[in-house]
C-alpha cells in the first residue's frame, strides 16, 4: 500500500526571518550568482507545489514577494518561530503537513519533498541527515500546533528537539559528489562559496 502523501496535503514555507547580521543583513535580498536568495528559495518551493508562503520576523521583509507573507507571533524565539508559522499558515489551508526549508539554502535537492513524504508515514516529522548533521531547516513536518504551543510554553526553543518529541524519522542523504546540498550561507565567504560552485559545469541551484 503506498503511504505516501499527496502533493495537495502539504504546504510549503520558506523562513525567510533571520536578520542576517554575518552576511551584512537583509540575507533573503543577498544577490547569489545575480539573483536573490529568497528568489531562489521560491524557485524551489514550485517545483514541489502550489501552497507556498514566506514566513518573516519583521514588517517589511519579504516585500516584493506576491506570496503570503507570515510574520512571526513571537519574538526573539529563532527558527522555532517559523514553524509556528507554518503551522498556522497550513492548518489555515487545510493542509495535513508542512515542508518548512531556509531560504539560505540554495543548493536543497530536487527530489527532497518526494522523499520525506514517502518517508514520514505517521511519525511528527520527517528530517534529512547530511554529512553526518540533521537537517531540522529542510524538513517535513506533521501540523501540530497545539502540541508545538506547549512545547514553546515549556521554554522549548529548539527545532531538533521538537523533532524528537514527534519522534521524527531521519532519512540519510547520499552524497552525489556535487557538494553539500543542504549548505546554508551565513556570511560572506560562504556566499562567495556557493558562487563559485554554481560557476561549475553542471551545477545548479535546487540541484536535481
Amino acid at each position: 500500500m503506498d503511504t505516501t502523501l499527496d502533493p495537495s496535503q502539504i504546504a510549503i514555507v520558506i523562513a525567510a526571518g533571520g536578520r542576517g547580521e554575518r552576511i551584512g543583513g537583509d540575507k533573503p535580498a543577498r544577490l547569489l550568482a545575480g539573483r536573490s536568495m529568497l528568489e531562489r528559495a521560491i524557485d524551489a518551493a514550485k517545483t514541489w507545489g502550489e501552497t507556498i508562503a514566506i514566513a518573516v520576523g519583521e514588517p517589511g521583509q519579504a516585500a516584493n514577494s506576491n506570496l503570503p507573507v507570515l510574520l512571526d507571533n513571537a519574538k526573539n524565539l529563532g527558527p522555532i518561530s517559523a514553524l509556528a508559522s507554518a503551522f498556522r499558515f497550513a492548518s489555515q489551508q487545510n493542509s495535513s503537513h508542512v515542508l518548512l526549508v531556509s531560504c539560505d539554502m540554495p543548493f536543497l535537492p530536487r527530489d527532497l519533498l518526494p522523499r520525506l513524504a514517502a518517508a514520514i508515514g505517521d511519525k511528527g516529522a520527517a528530517l534529512p541527515v547530511a554529512e553526518g548533521h540533521l537537517q531540522a531547516m529542510a524538513g517535513l513536518w506533521r501540523v501540530a500546533p497545539d502540541e508545538l504551543s506547549v512545547f514553546i510554553a515549556q521554554g522549548g526553543r529548539s527545532l531538533l528537539r521538537f523533532a524528537e518529541v514527534q519522534e521524527a524519522t531521519e532519512i540519510q542523504w547520499p552524497a552525489d559528489g556535487s557538494g553539500n546540498a543542504f549548505e546554508d550561507i551565513d556570511d560572506l565567504a560562504q556566499l562567495r562559496d556557493a558562487e563559485a560552485r554554481l560557476s561549475l559545469p553542471g551545477q545548479t541551484a535546487c540541484s536535481p
